[in-house]
């Protein structure tokens, strides 16, 4: 053991020590003694027969290739050459080298490995038709065993014949091999022989292959250690053929070395044999031997002798005693007859074999009586005796119930909540009662004895791996062993009809026999089906039960079924296959498989797994490869064909770990796609939806095309290059291997070239087929999926080396294996895989886009959904950035140009201020799509967002240059005034000191002095003003009243609209009728009365047609005007030049041509109210931008205004020359006065670039992307329950995410968030007061330096400032008198302390009233995005990035068509329906007002824009949100949208279970899946 390399194994090796990725195993290479053990292991888990043969490398240098042949040591002369070849010098046994016996290899491997690991080893002998370890001598005690655990897996199919009536009756037989009563021949030898007994019995059983190892065989030796005493077992099994060397199964059993040394072994072989075989080498008495033979002679037992030095012909001696010699005879001449003699033997009566029968024997030790397998064993009787007595059929019926029919129909009703018609939400409503109802009926079903004993025997060996591994081996043995004589039957009668059929269809008959035989072959069909009952349907009716349980969170009586996945999850992890698609039903439990899967995260981590699935026709070896290449246990056996999909984990080793990107890989192996002789539509549809399934699941998907007939390929590949062209149009972009089996020659180049260009035109061919049915442009097969046909399509030589059931594995189908895993391994390297969390999301969204029947309409990526909305919030972050930093930028050149320091902005400084922030954000972009985990989804996107960013700040530079130079355009606007605020600021001073020094003797009568000021100031004025004209203010109402007048209009109607107040909310009116005029005077001749009937009736069939459409189209009409109007007024100079009532009347001639335009072309008119009501509900929205424009242009221009802002400040230093202050005294006052006004604005400034930018980052409805700002306003309207606000988002909804957003602002600053924005404001207030103080102290320093004057101080001042605060033009010509500047210095610092204590006691309302608003920053920030709202609902698109193109516009939110006031064709009935369930159904719809062509709504992107540019999936409507609100407002939406909820619009009653707080929560578990 040592010496094999397996001795270093502290514990016995397990299943799980193999079932791993490892590195390759070499074919053809030499292997080292210490690998072999394990390189035989490997070997044989993939059927390579040739395991035992593996040529062994020696360990010891020293002894290489060049030194094998020994060279003699006697000296190279001539006269001895010919002596040399007789001479002995060298030591004989010095060149002996001791190699290791490949059966003891074998049998070193069998001692070292656990139960399991043996029961899988011995498992793979059988299946390489080799012999079986059947009574193994323990190599230290050296008691016997009998590992009969170790055969449990291994069953055997024959064809026994028999002869009735003068004819060859057959019947096939599958069996348990455990429990095969067969005759049985034994042989053991008695001494020495020059001949092989096994190699003799080999003869027997299978001439072209050493099923018993011999002498003769490649790496014998004579020296074996663990061999002797061993005896073998292997079967013959029939084939039902004429060469069959024997007509029914029949064991042979070999016991290895001399019969003499193993008493124990001869005797119990003896007991049990149906005919003993021994071989002698010669029949004399007086041998040890002799009574040995007499002992067996005496037996009743039949004998055969075989005497190796005896020539003479088979002899029968007596009844049952024969001998025959083998002297001088060939070895097929010696078979022949020993055949004959064993068959003649066995038509007489005879014993017979079954292997559970050495249990029995005294003496023997069996493997199954370990305490753990017993525990493992009584637990799993305890769950199969339910079942005995049973009828197979009935099994899953009467104990399986939740499975069966209810599944089935459950399944059938989810299917048509695809396929609505009529009233689908009423429909779907039923239907999913009826599903609840099924769900219900299943948890009443759900406690039957078999699974109560089944889970509660799993549930108390969950601690005990090894007894729970028991438990389920001997369940599945149990179970199998139950249907197999049913299924044999079963079978035989299905291949027998099946011939018959084809027999037919190949004749073309299409009589009523070819019918009758279809049906009858259906009805085998479904019995075989119900007669199927495996471990495999226990876990099926576990999950139905947990899924059941889950849907009405019922309390199980009898099971924790909430363990149910824990459990499974488990298996898989132990390396168990489990269900992913119930072949049944064809559906995916995706409830049970998203908590399975969840369950395995929670016990590994979220690993990521490579995901390798396989498809191919039904029966060609799919299971069969996955398992020699893996080590897998997918079900093979007969009868037992793969249904549905199932999956296993396999880990990658540690040893080649380092070259991958995930830790597992996921094998996904499916059933069969079905036998196109019996095809059908739901057959074709099951195909295609199959093979869509699995290779979008995959990484990889191999392709398993059986035989060499291009006929019988080309359905399968046409199935497969559609699943694969859908994949393209889905964006999922998994590989693909070919795998082509059964090829008669693979080492024929020239030929796999032939077939590899045969697959290519068939594949391109196929490309084109399906391109047209996909609506797709593809050339060839590489247009659809990366393919190279040199690389990816591997030849598989045929799985068998003969026929079965006697031949073993084709050594080149090994090879094959080995080479295509080499290949997988490859492209997996290049991969990352998918994580398991991703997988799960995966399953789920391929499923429900296969439920509808337009897959890549309804496909739905919620993983690549839930990537882009993170990219989202980082993009939302990276804006905010460099907005934030744009806004810095932005005051302070704002700041320069109110200084007179800046007179032009350019691009290029803009650009050169930001390119810090810009390198960073392009460095984090970089970093973010480089490293994120998502990479490979993410790359998709990199190119678009990197413009968006590089865009967005040439946006952000070209506001800033318009903002900046408006200001810069008003400065010089006002540039007459600012000219003279020198002249009036000296004057005003000259005068107020001079007042003040008349007035010194009232000082202090602050009454008299205020007086005294107030009547010169008004002097003051009017003289300093004389030469200059006031502003007006303006009367926008009066303007508004005479333009409407001028444009024809009546005074009553004007005055009437005005004061009824209708025209502020015509945006949100529900119904327009009231403003419609339904007959349009078109000659005023139309007086006759037929006329007026045939108007009447007009007039009747206009109103019908006045619809949803029409009053959608007015809303739009209204919206547009609004914008257009708005653009015109607000393009004009009003902040330079001032208001003018052109503007108001250009506006309004706009909004008469565009209603003009509209009316034009449809058979109503507007009444004059309508008109009057658009155009002071357009007025109405301009004047508050009119007025703040004008006041702006006033306070800047108008001197009269300026001065009166002034007179508090003027009063100041009257009052304190009055007082008898200084000059530096008062001039300090009055620097203060003005700092204090700009630090206020400046600290506002800043305040609302902060606060706005904590908000942004903390507040959770501003911190995401604009789902979760859509999400929170929901929220908030919700909790309001405002129907008015409700009305507000679905007309306008932009406004009311600004108002949410101001009302959210105003919320922080006032309410439990206020302390944290006075931090902020008391900081900037802080920091302000901290700059100021700075200048102050650098100026008044370098004054003092440089000795200058009183005018040098204002300019050093003003210069230090400049950047941050701005400073009005100080006038030092009455100051000039001041020359102590410590002393000024100290009364600004006076000042300054005073300012600080006001700012200390500043509002946050203070700064509604500057240039900056955190509201406002907000609303720019959150509001640049997309506002597409849906063609069917309205819903708005909620993607955060404004022109998002080439990608679709979605919104998870949906609505009832309800909430937009649709209504049903030629009638006041409400439309309730969700546009997300009816893409799902098979309802049409017109796509516009006046076209008559019907759109399947299933096509509803073949409608052209705006339908094709939006991506509407079907969620079955689940939001319960919009449910919520239409029950909730059923009434106010009826009354505003003038419609009922009645007839085909009535409200389900489902929709009244809903709470406000169920709709909330709905929204955050739809944004929950969408971002996680």
């Amino acid at each position: 053991m040592n010496q094999s390399g397996i001795y270093k194994h502290q514990q016995k090796m397990s299943t799980a020590d193999f079932l791993k990725i490892g590195p390759p195993v070499k074919q053809g290479h030499d292997t080292s003694e210490k690998d072999l053990a394990l390189a035989f292991l490997h070997r044989l888990l993939m059927l390579d027969y040739r395991a035992r043969y593996i040529p062994v490398r020696q360990d010891n240098p020293a002894v290489g290739h060049s030194q094998s042949v020994q060279m003699s040591d006697s000296e190279d002369t001539d006269d001895d050459d010919f002596d040399a070849l007789f001479s002995e010098s060298v030591d004989s046994d010095e060149s002996k080298q001791f190699h290791l016996h490949p059966m003891d290899v074998q049998m070193a491997v069998f001692h070292c490995s656990d139960s399991f690991l043996k029961q899988n080893l011995v498992t793979k002998l059988s299946q390489c038709q080799y012999a079986l370890p059947l009574l193994v001598a323990d190599p230290v005690t050296k008691d016997i065993e009998c590992p009969l655990w170790t055969f449990r897996q291994i069953q055997k199919t024959w064809k026994k014949t028999q002869i009735k009536d003068n004819s060859h009756a057959m019947t096939m037989k599958t069996m348990p091999i455990c429990k095969a009563e067969t005759p049985m021949v034994s042989f053991f030898r008695l001494g020495s022989l020059p001949v092989s007994k096994s190699q003799l019995m080999n003869t027997l059983i299978n001439d072209r292959h050493s099923t018993f190892f011999h002498r003769n065989c490649p790496g014998s030796t004579k020296c074996r250690l663990l061999m002797d005493g061993v005896a073998e077992i292997a079967w013959y099994c029939p084939a039902g053929k004429p060469n069959d060397s024997f007509t029914d199964c029949i064991a042979f059993c070999n016991l290895h070395g001399d019969a003499l040394s193993f008493q124990k072994q001869r005797e119990i072989l003896t007991e049990k044999s149906s005919v003993t075989v021994v071989l002698v080498p010669t029949l004399e008495k007086g041998q040890k031997s002799t009574t040995v033979i007499q002992d067996l002679f005496k037996s009743p037992n039949p004998l055969i002798i075989l005497i190796a030095d005896n020539d003479c012909g088979a002899l029968q001696v007596k009844k049952r005693r024969y001998k025959m010699g083998l002297k001088d005879r060939s070895q097929s001449d010696v078979s022949e007859e020993l055949k004959g003699i064993i068959i003649k033997i066995l038509h007489e009566p005879h014993t017979s074999f079954q292997l559970e029968s050495l249990a029995e024997v005294f003496g023997v030790t069996v493997d199954e009586d370990d305490e753990v397998c017993q525990k493992g064993k009584s637990a799993a009787m305890k769950t199969v005796n339910i079942l005995q007595g049973m009828e197979i059929s009935k099994i899953k019926v009467t104990f399986l119930p939740c499975q069966g029919n209810l599944w089935h129909e459950w399944c059938r009703i989810n299917k048509e909540l695809y396929k609505l018609k009529g009233n689908t939400e009423q429909e779907k409503s039923q239907k999913q009662q009826q599903l609840m109802q099924i769900r219900q009926n299943q948890c009443q079903a759900s406690c039957s004895e078999l699974m109560k004993s089944f889970t509660e025997s799993l549930l108390s060996s969950k601690e005990t791996s090894k007894q729970k591994e028991y438990f389920l081996k001997w369940t599945q043995i149990l179970t199998d062993a139950l249907s197999t004589d049913d299924l044999s039957l079963i079978l035989q009668s299905y291949d027998e009809k099946w011939t018959e059929l084809l027999t037919l269809k190949k004749k073309h008959d299409k009589s009523d026999l070819l019918t009758s035989k279809q049906t009858e072959l259906e009805e085998i069909s479904k019995t075989l089906q119900s007669a199927t009952f495996g471990l495999e349907h226990i876990f099926r009716e576990m999950g139905q039960i947990y899924e059941a349980h889950r849907a009405v969170q019922a309390e199980s009586k009898h099971t924790d079924w909430s363990k149910y996945p824990e459990l499974a999850a488990d298996l898989i992890i132990s390396g168990h296959p489990v269900e992913l698609m119930d072949g049944d039903a064809g559906h995916v439990p995706l409830t049970w498989i998203s908590s399975l899967l969840d369950e395995v995260i929670k016990k590994l981590g979220d690993q990521r797994v490579f995901v390798l699935s396989v498809l191919g026709v039904q029966s060609s070896g799919k299971s069969t490869m996955l398992n020699a290449m893996f080590g897998l246990q997918f079900a093979v056996s007969a009868g037992r064909c793969t249904k549905g999909a199932f999956m296993q984990l396999v880990k990658v080793s540690e040893e080649i770990k380092k070259d991958f990107q995930f830790d597992y890989f996921l094998v996904v192996d499916t059933e069969g796609l079905r036998a196109l002789e019996l095809e059908s539509n739901d057959t074709l549809h099951h195909d295609n939806e199959l093979a869509t399934f699995t290779v979008g699941l995959g990484n990889m998907t191999l392709i398993n095309i059986f035989g060499e007939n291009p006929a019988d390929m080309q359905d399968v590949l046409q199935i497969v290059v559609q699943a694969f062209m859908r994949m393209k149009k889905v964006k999922l972009s998994p590989s693909c291997v070919f795998v082509h089996q059964n090829v008669t020659d693979i080492a024929a180049a020239e030929k796999n070239m032939d077939g590899k260009r045969r697959l290519q035109e068939k594949l391109d061919q196929m490309a084109q087929l399906a391109a047209k049915e996909e609506s797709c442009d593809a050339e060839c097969f590489s247009d659809v999926i990366a393919f190279d046909v040199q690389t990816d399509v591997k030849y598989f030589a045929q799985l068998w080396e003969g026929s079965p059931p006697m031949a073993p594995p084709n050594p080149g189908y090994s090879e094959s294996i080995q080479e295509l895993k080499n290949i997988i391994l490859s492209k997996a390297k290049q991969s990352t895989g998918i994580t398991l969390s991703h997988f799960k999301i995966k399953i789920h969204d391929l499923w429900k886009a296969l439920m509808n029947e337009h897959f890549v309409f309804s496909f739905k990526n919620t993983l690549e959904i839930a990537i882009y909305r993170k990219l989202e919030v980082e993009y939302g972050n990276w804006t905010w950035a460099l907005r934030s930093n744009m806004l810095t930028i932005e005051n302070q050149l704002h700041t320069r140009i109110e200084n007179g320091e800046l007179e032009k902005v350019e691009r290029s400084d803009l650009f050169k201020e930001m390119s810090k922030s810009y390198e960073a954000i392009k460095n984090d972009l970089v970093t973010y799509f480089e490293d994120d985990g998502d990479k490979e989804i993410l790359v998709q996107w990199r190119g678009q967002f990197e413009n968006k960013i590089k865009e967005f700040q040439e946006d952000l530079v070209r506001g800033a240059i318009k903002k900046l130079d408006e200001i810069i355009q008003q400065k010089k606007a006002c540039k007459k005034l600012d000219d003279k605020k020198k002249d009036f600021e000296s004057k005003l001073l000259l005068k107020s000191k001079e007042l003040a020094h008349q007035l010194t003797h009232n000082a202090k009568d602050e009454e008299e002095l205020q007086k005294q000021f107030n009547s010169f100031w008004s002097d003051w004025v009017k003289k300093l003003t004389a030469d200059t004209q006031p502003i007006e203010d303006i009367n926008l109402e009066d303007d508004e009243a005479n333009i409407l007048n001028n444009l024809g209009f009546e005074w009553d109607l004007i005055i009437s609209c005005k004061s009824n107040g209708k025209y502020k909310t015509i945006s949100n009116v529900g119904d327009y009728s009231e403003y419609i005029l339904f007959s349009k005077q078109q000659d005023t001749k139309e007086k006759m009365k037929v006329k007026k009937l045939l108007q009447f009736f007009e007039d009747c069939a206009t109103k019908e047609s006045f619809r949803f459409e029409d009053k959608q189209l007015i809303r739009a009409l209204i919206r547009n005007v609004e914008k257009q109007s708005l653009d015109i007024i607000k393009s004009k100079p009003v902040t330079t030049r001032g208001y003018s009532p052109t503007y108001l009347q250009e506006a309004a001639k706009n909004v008469l041509e565009k209603v003009t335009e509209f009316k034009s072309n449809k058979k109503y008119d507007f009444k004059k109210e309508f008109t009057v009501d658009l155009l002071l509900y357009v007025f109405d929205r301009a004047a508050i931008w009119l007025s703040q424009s004008h006041k702006k242009f006033k306070t800047s221009n108008d001197a009269h205004t300026y001065l009166e802002s002034k007179k508090p400040q003027y009063y100041n230093i009257f009052s304190s020359f009055c007082k008898g202050n200084s000059s530096a005294v008062v001039f300090g006052e009055m620097i203060c006065e003005k700092l204090k006004v700009s630090i206020v604005e400046a600290v506002c400034n800043k305040t609302a670039i902060d606060l706005a930018g904590e908000m942004r980052c903390t507040f959770p409805a501003f911190n995401g992307n604009r789902l979760n700002l859509e999400k929170h306003l929901l929220k908030s309207l919700a909790e309001n329950e405002d129907f008015d606000a409700f009305i507000n988002y679905i007309q306008n909804p932009r406004k009311q995410v600004e108002a949410f957003i101001e009302e959210k602002v105003n919320e922080h600053m006032s309410g439990e968030h206020k302390s944290k924005a006075l931090k902020i404001l008391r900081k900037n207030a802080g920091n302000m007061h901290e700059f100021a103080y700075q200048a102050l102290f650098d100026a008044t320093n370098n004054v003092k330096t440089q000795r200058g004057d009183i005018d040098m101080w204002a300019k050093e001042f003003s210069s230090f400032l400049k950047d941050k605060l701005t400073l009005e033009s100080i006038s030092c010509q009455n100051f000039m008198d001041i020359n102590n500047f410590e002393f000024l210095k100290e009364e600004i610092e006076k000042g300054l302390i005073s300012i600080k204590e006001e700012l200390n006691q500043l509002s946050l309302d203070k700064m509604k009233e500057f240039r900056l608003r955190p509201d406002e920053i907000l609303i720019d920030q959150l509001c640049n995005c997309c506002w597409e709202t849906c063609p069917f609902c309205a819903a708005v698109c909620t993607n955060t990035v404004k022109d998002h193109s080439p990608e679709d516009h979605s919104v998870p939110f949906h609505r009832s068509l309800a909430v937009k006031g649709a209504q049903y064709h030629n009638s006041e009935e409400m439309c309730i329906e969700f546009c997300t369930t009816k893409v799902a159904s098979d309802g049409n719809f017109y796509a516009g007002k006046n076209t008559t062509k019907l759109i399947p709504f299933k096509q509803y992107r073949s409608a052209g824009p705006p339908y094709a540019n939006w991506s509407i999936t079907s969620d079955e409507s689940k939001l319960k949100y919009w449910k919520w609100f239409v029950w909730q407002f059923q009434e106010e939406l009826e009354d505003y949208y003038a419609l009922k909820f009645t007839g085909h619009g009535e409200i389900p009653s489902e929709w009244n279970t809903h709470t406000k707080e169920d709709a909330i929560q709905s929204l955050d578990e739809i944004y929950i899946i969408l971002v996680i």
